[in-house]
């Protein structure tokens, strides 16, 4: 249980501890609607550094944003028939509007391949017409059964990016590319470091040539799919009549991607960085990078620390720094450093009459990492010119304390089934085995323990020796793939 200020301790219960953080932070709350949440200002503030930075990494690459529509005809949804029966049961559905019964109903988009790729059908005549590079940033809704705050809800908000090309192996670089995109993104701005591979056709996106995956590890040792890229091949290209005048004058159908992250990034954030006092946010997302406490006693003292404050606040913006000044005199000094604990500001500076007297500041941050001491007195004029450089080295060393965890709980060539068993049932992991390439291999290990394969990992992750024998059956391994629960 937790006690009045703290949160139930991540080894106690990590589940309600995750609740709790997202709840108390301020991140998110509950929606009158089953299933819903609504994204409080601190937790859109993230979101919407973390949608910056995207957005310019996409555009870098090519892409420009446009805007769908929200309602698809059931009809298109229904063309594709791996896709309508992977998300059937997911799809909310509209069937009656200006008080009449529709004559088709519309879905709810839980995705938007069919919508786009008719309008695709429309723009492209030609080879000179690709490749076609489009992202949009919209809301989703999926009719989940069992949902959590960011990580599972009905309506979520996310980007799909949606191209086409003119052959295969075009669009497997782009499909590629962009899963590079997303691991550039989450190592360097969130200091979440994934794993990078490719899904097994049982867990690839519906409709799907290939699925190619970024497999993040949570602090209590379960995956978390934090970004999905898809060579959708030309699937959905046939369906809706996607062709284009090739070079030598025949005609084919386009070769379609898509590719998508979403809000559940920000409780992959909370999962990889929090403690027990709350959320820990990367220097790079933070929406207040530095939050500024006047410390004071007398109305003399609130006047000199608060001119203080708002005259270093206004130096650090000028350097970059995102701040903020906690004036509020309804609060004591210790609610607000608890207040900005649990919202996991990287640091706070703390401002006294002494400190004002000897222009020094007091820079407490939010953890004890990478060698630093927690609480550093420094002077003013170190403050302003170092904090640009000194929030960076925080960045660095949230990913290298997230790369260091995951490594300690990657368990490679693992050959007996019953040590897969011990692993995913007790502290949990990643499992590098074998396997034979069987589904009945993969369903048994997922029937057994609830793990599945999260991916066959790329070269550069894969064990240095490659595994002989599937870890489920004996037989000759076919690849090396990662075992674990998941999110």
């Amino acid at each position: 249980m937790a006690d009045e200020q703290g949160f139930t301790p991540r080894s106690t219960d990590f589940s309600a501890w995750y609740n709790e953080v997202v709840l108390r932070a301020e991140l998110a709350d509950y929606s009158p609607v089953r299933g819903s949440m609504v994204i409080r200002p601190w937790g859109y503030g993230i979101w919407e550094n973390m949608q910056r930075a995207l957005d310019q990494m996409f555009k870098d690459t090519g892409h420009q944003n446009a805007y769908f529509p929200l309602l698809i005809p059931m009809s298109f949804l229904e063309r594709e028939k791996e896709h309508v029966k992977g998300f059937a049961p997911e799809v909310a559905v509209v069937t009656h509007a200006g008080g009449k019964e529709l004559e088709e109903p519309l879905v709810i988009r839980p995705t938007s391949e069919t919508i786009i790729y008719a309008m695709f059908a429309k723009w492209v005549r030609s080879y000179r017409d690709l490749p076609l590079l489009i992202n949009q940033w919209a809301n989703v809704v999926r009719w989940e059964m069992r949902t959590r705050l960011f990580l599972r809800t009905a309506e979520f908000l996310w980007q799909e990016g949606h191209t086409a090309h003119v052959d295969e192996a075009d669009a497997e670089a782009e499909t590629i590319r962009m899963l590079g995109v997303y691991r550039t993104f989450m190592e360097g701005w969130m200091a979440m470091p994934p794993v990078l591979g490719r899904k097994s056709d049982s867990e690839k996106f519906a409709g799907a040539l290939r699925t190619y995956a970024c497999e993040a590890m949570m602090q209590d040792n379960k995956a978390l799919q934090a970004g999905t890229s898809h060579n959708l091949g030309q699937n959905f290209a046939r369906q809706f009549e996607l062709k284009f005048q090739t070079a030598a004058g025949g005609e084919d159908f386009a070769w379609n991607t898509s590719w998508g992250v979403s809000t559940r990034l920000v409780g992959g954030l909370v999962m990889t960085h929090g403690d027990d006092g709350g959320v820990v946010v990367p220097p790079r997302l933070a929406p207040i990078q530095a939050v500024l406490v006047p410390i004071y006693r007398t109305d003399e003292e609130r006047t000199l620390t608060v001119e203080k404050a708002h005259g270093l606040a206004g130096e650090l913006k000028r350097a970059g720094v995102r701040v903020h000044v906690d004036d509020r005199d309804t609060l004591k000094p210790g609610a607000k450093y608890f207040e900005w604990e649990r919202k996991g500001v990287p640091v706070r500076i703390e401002i006294g009459p002494r400190d004002v007297a000897k222009q020094s500041v007091m820079l407490v941050w939010r953890l004890e990492l990478g060698g630093r001491p927690r609480k550093e007195p420094m002077l003013e004029s170190v403050v302003v010119d170092s904090l640009p450089e000194r929030l960076e080295q925080f960045q660095q060393a949230l990913l290298d304390a997230a790369i260091a965890r995951r490594e300690a709980n990657s368990y490679r060539g693992v050959t007996e089934y019953a040590r897969l068993r011990e692993i995913v049932e007790g502290a949990g992991g990643f499992v590098y085995a074998g396997w034979c390439g069987s589904p009945e291999c993969e369903e048994k290990v997922k029937d057994d323990t609830k793990a599945t394969i999260r991916c066959i990992p790329f070269e550069e992750f894969r064990s240095p020796e490659a595994p002989a024998r599937c870890l489920v059956c004996g037989g000759e391994a076919k690849m090396e793939v990662i075992w674990a629960r998941a999110y």
